[in-house]
């Protein structure tokens, strides 16, 4: 059983969109807000009675740390959002060792639902249908290549631990299993996967959303459908399912209820499963015993404040006086609307989704009667987009009384927002709302990954034919510099000058030489949008004389290393170069100069938000240059990591 208390004062031990909406529900219920950030990513600290700068991104993984924090500042609970430690049990019983609670399920359910291993054995107590897995967890390839060899492909290769898609990959053959095991396993927290049969074809992924008094009373509100899907992570999310098989659904429904009884669930908690309306299979997937990042459609459904609940639950509040009527909704009726919720990412899907690093100089969301935005951005305030957190920029809600409405007004939404400054998958959003399977019904778990290329096509074509008003965006373009302009306080112009010395860093015992004065003036000024670009022409002097230079200041989340790095550029209009399309960290060179390599061979990974990513040949032949850099040194987008030498398939096969 979780503990409660009567708290006054919460640490928000999360950032980005989520954090602004847990502040907003602490607010109204009159509670001190802490709110943690890091070096350039603070705007979702705005609404908070304190912010609090940690020192690094990995603080937020920091359970001693993060503790240390609370005491310090006398703060009695923490909310931890989703992801990092919202589904540790270790964080929920060390704080509660400290006198603080983490506002959750407390460490026993953590322990029992977390993991995904424990949480199948729970469905198997309850007589819910699993899919056949390794009963238990491993980093032993043969281990695994034995199991899926028993089994049959395709399966599926899940970290214990992961989520947000990390650690998961799909092997629908034996000779692409141990590479793929290896980026699952390294992207594990605990270096542990398990096996199972994969249901893929056909398939929904459907999640049901718990609440529970931690005495026994469990109520549900409703299902998600969240099979939009790329690199197991979710693109838009719907509620309910389209299917008119109510009786399924309500099965499925039935299940996570009877679940959540058998273990007395508290707070809050989603029931995952895949469920084909077809065949009506179901199978449970796994549990996430924490707030969602799709919460916001479900509330839409219900009216009922998920955040609010949390907070009063936490408190020791019943499942009535925390929102939740005492009526009992009967799955096998729909709840009366349907929503639907689209996912805005800092992401390049023409390059495998890889992340868009950079800063966002402008945007517009959609407004109107049943749309929602929850997004940490905030007009006039310079937000980074850096390599160390998720790309979620902005969800998109839309609300209405039948699917088909939703739909108009989603393509609508789209067509009203505008990200500028990042790459984002607004385009292939709009390939999918006006796509007519989207339109028609439920699609499965494939249906993204089969069909990308097509929608991104028709999601650039809606762009393309979209209303443009260049008086619009030039007088857009004119006020968003002149906020920030403002904001900063940095006006340059004409004739202004600056001495300049650079000393070396030393240690007190050494003897340093007086530094060398210099001098810059800016004799002509192209563009000025600091902090993120400045653009002039200069004289600078030294003592040796004075020399007139082009300058260029652009703001950048890339190491220096990164930046400064010698190695080669790739061409992307040469043929035989293959450039990295995303900056990160190199995980591996996987191929030597004179190697012979097959289309799609692996020749390096990068590792971007923790995610092990593949750079691919895209065609056969001979690898004339290779990238020699260090494994861990940071890589830049565009370097080229591989030459080859196109040659006939033939001559190819006799090398190999």
């Amino acid at each position: 059983m979780a503990s409660v208390s009567n708290q006054v004062s919460t640490l928000i031990k999360y950032r980005g969109e989520i954090a602004t909406r847990i502040i907003s529900s602490a607010r109204e219920l009159d509670l001190e807000c802490f709110a943690v950030y890091t070096e350039n990513d603070a705007l979702h600290t705005k609404g908070a009675t304190q912010a609090i700068k940690l020192p690094s991104p990995a603080s937020y993984l920091n359970v001693a740390e993060l503790i240390s924090v609370c005491q310090k500042h006398g703060i009695d609970a923490v909310h931890p959002g989703y992801g990092f430690l919202s589904e540790s049990s270790e964080f929920s019983w060390k704080a509660w060792e400290a006198g603080i609670t983490v506002i959750g399920p407390g460490w026993e359910i953590l322990d029992r639902t977390g993991d995904k291993l424990k949480a199948k054995l729970l469905a198997e107590e309850c007589g819910v249908p699993t899919l056949q897995a390794l009963p238990t967890p491993t980093n032993d390839i043969s281990e695994i290549k034995a199991f899926a060899s028993k089994i049959g492909y395709p399966v599926m290769i899940k970290a214990v631990d992961g989520g947000g898609g990390r650690g998961i990959r799909l092997i629908r053959s034996a000779d692409v299993l141990e590479r793929a095991a290896r980026r699952a396993i390294e992207e594990s927290p605990s270096r542990q996967v398990f096996v199972e049969k994969a249901a893929v074809d056909g398939f929904l992924h459907v999640e049901i959303q718990i609440i529970g008094d931690g005495k026994g009373d469990v109520r549900h509100l409703w299902e998600r459908q969240c099979s939009i899907q790329r690199k197991y992570q979710k693109v838009v999310e719907v509620a309910p399912c389209i299917s008119k098989k109510r009786k399924f659904i309500a099965q499925v429904i039935e299940s996570a209820v009877r679940m959540a009884q058998r273990v007395k669930y508290y707070s809050l908690g989603t029931f995952e499963f895949l469920a084909n309306p077809t065949s009506e299979e179901f199978y449970f997937l796994e549990i996430n015993p924490r707030l969602q990042v799709e919460h916001t459609i479900t509330e839409s459904l219900s009216s009922v404040d998920l955040v609010r609940a949390q907070l009063l639950l936490s408190q020791g509040a019943s499942l009535s006086s925390a929102g939740l009527s005492e009526y009992i909704r009967d799955p096998t009726v729909p709840p009366p609307l349907y929503s639907c919720q689209l996912r805005i990412t800092a992401e390049n899907a023409h390059t495998e989704w890889s992340l868009s690093v950079g800063k966002i100089s402008s945007f517009q969301f959609p407004t109107g009667n049943g749309i929602r935005i929850d997004t940490n951005l905030i007009n006039g305030q310079p937000a980074t987009i850096g390599s160390d957190f998720d790309s979620l920029i902005a969800k998109v809600i839309i609300t209405a009384p039948s699917w088909d409405e939703v739909v108009r007004k989603a393509k609508r939404a789209l067509a009203d927002t505008k990200i500028e400054g990042v790459k984002t998958n607004i385009d292939i959003l709009r390939g999918i709302v006006s796509n007519p399977d989207f339109s028609n019904g439920d699609c499965p778990t494939n249906w993204l990954e089969t069909h990308q290329q097509s929608l991104l096509a028709a999601g650039e074509k809606v762009t393309s034919s979209l209303p443009q008003s260049t008086l619009f965006s030039l007088e857009a373009t004119a006020a968003s510099q002149a906020v920030r302009a403002a904001a900063s306080g940095v006006v340059f112009s004409r004739g202004d000058a600056w001495s300049l010395t650079l000393s070396p860093k030393s240690d007190a015992n050494s003897k340093t030489e007086e530094p060398t004065p210099h001098h810059l003036q800016i004799t002509k000024l192209l563009r000025n949008e600091f902090p993120s670009f400045v653009s002039a022409e200069i004289a600078y002097t030294t003592p040796s004389g004075s020399q007139p230079y082009s300058l260029t200041l652009r703001s950048t989340t890339a190491s220096g290393g990164a930046i400064t790095s010698s190695h080669r550029k790739g061409d992307p209009a040469n043929p035989s170069h293959v450039v990295n399309p995303f900056p990160g960290k190199l995980v591996e060179i996987t191929v030597d100069e004179g190697d012979w390599v097959k289309k799609d061979d692996v020749l390096c990974v990068v590792q971007q938000m923790k995610m092990e990513l593949e750079v691919r040949s895209p065609r056969s032949g001979r690898v004339k240059y290779a990238l020699e850099a260090e494994e861990g040194e940071e890589v830049n987008e565009g370097i080229l990591v591989a030459e080859i030498e196109s040659t006939p398939e033939g001559r190819l096969e006799s090398k190999l």
